[in-house]
């Protein structure tokens, strides 16, 4: 099942503000929608995201928590919704720094929802995360499985679900969040990639060392219970990633609020990582076993039905090779 094209969208075409547009996932989406035949928006303080990265509409500078710019940039642009990236994710800064965190994306959520009610916008697609659901105790994870985040990043999306929820019933909001999983690979025709700085993602880690940029790769425990050690997770395709947010656009009924999974349903440890990277380059490179990082589940697996049966949506690009060969022509470019 591939991205949605011009002709398959007969329901309306939209002028969609992307908070975040500039970033990893929200370029791709920029990307996904302007190929879906809408008008994409970026809304971005360039913190942490990127002026190359927004090629398929105009980039408003400005920064979420400021409700006055988001309100100015609805109404310049007769914005009809939203898709809501904007925010810190990194877990273990989140640690460090919970009151950036914490005002940042739940600040700048409620920034938002102010400025969407006050000139009548009603649809909002949210960017959440698989850390809501903390340490899972079973697997493969349902919408339905306990949500008890472990730090404060996955809290704090946690908490914007929250206020989506209310906001539905309160304001008539129609709103998805959008939990997934890994975000890997680049853009299948090299326009755009990631870049994070500092880069924390594994796949990209593994790349930079066998580009050379690295001098090693640490592999953050070995002795978990999975069969060969180390952790699991499951990767999707970046292109995917935006694939859903458009669909799940058209999706948002007035007046509620979802949560869907976005993942594979299939999981791959560090060492399988590894080795499809070297696979994948041709390359070689030191692999040092470093102990565990605290908080880390053993292994972390969607359970994707329900986004299949809501949006229509099935990874279609997340084959692991795939993957990480996006992700090394990115790099290599």
């Amino acid at each position: 099942m591939g991205p949605l094209q011009p002709d398959q969208i007969v329901e309306e075409r939209m002028k969609v503000l992307v908070t975040g547009g500039a970033g990893y996932i929200g370029s791709h989406t920029c990307k996904a929608l302007a190929g879906a035949g809408h008008e994409p928006v970026a809304f971005d303080n360039l913190s942490r995201g990127h002026r190359w990265a927004v090629k398929w509409g105009p980039l408003v500078h400005g920064d979420v928590r400021d409700t006055n710019e988001v309100r100015k940039a609805i109404e310049a642009h007769d914005i009809d919704a939203l898709i809501h990236f904007a925010a810190f994710a990194y877990v273990g800064e989140s640690v460090e720094e919970p009151n950036q965190y914490y005002q940042n994306n739940v600040g700048g959520l409620l920034s938002i929802l102010d400025a969407m009610v006050s000139c009548d916008v009603r649809r909002i697609v949210f960017s959440s995360t698989c850390a809501v659901y903390g340490i899972p105790e079973s697997l493969p994870i349902v919408e339905t499985t306990p949500c008890s985040p472990i730090n404060p990043y996955g809290r704090s999306k946690l908490m914007c679900e929250h206020i989506l929820a209310d906001h539905a019933s309160a304001y008539d909001l129609g709103s998805i969040a959008l939990r997934y999983f890994n975000a890997a690979g680049g853009d299948g025709e090299g326009d755009i990639g990631e870049a994070h700085d500092p880069e924390t993602h594994l796949i990209p880690l593994i790349l930079q060392a066998a580009a050379g940029m690295r001098d090693e790769i640490r592999v953050m425990g070995d002795d978990y219970d999975t069969p060969d050690g180390t952790c699991i997770r499951d990767y999707i395709h970046v292109t995917d990633l935006a694939d859903a947010h458009v669909r799940a656009l058209l999706k948002c009924e007035p007046g509620v609020s979802d949560a869907i999974n976005l993942g594979t349903g299939a999981g791959f440890s560090v060492k399988e990582i590894i080795e499809a990277v070297r696979s994948v380059t041709q390359r070689d490179f030191p692999v040092v076993i470093a102990p565990r990082r605290p908080g880390d589940p053993p292994s972390l697996i969607a359970n994707p039905a329900k986004a299949d049966a809501k949006l229509g949506w099935r990874a279609s690009h997340s084959d692991l090779n795939n993957i990480i060969q996006t992700a090394w022509t990115w790099l290599e470019k």
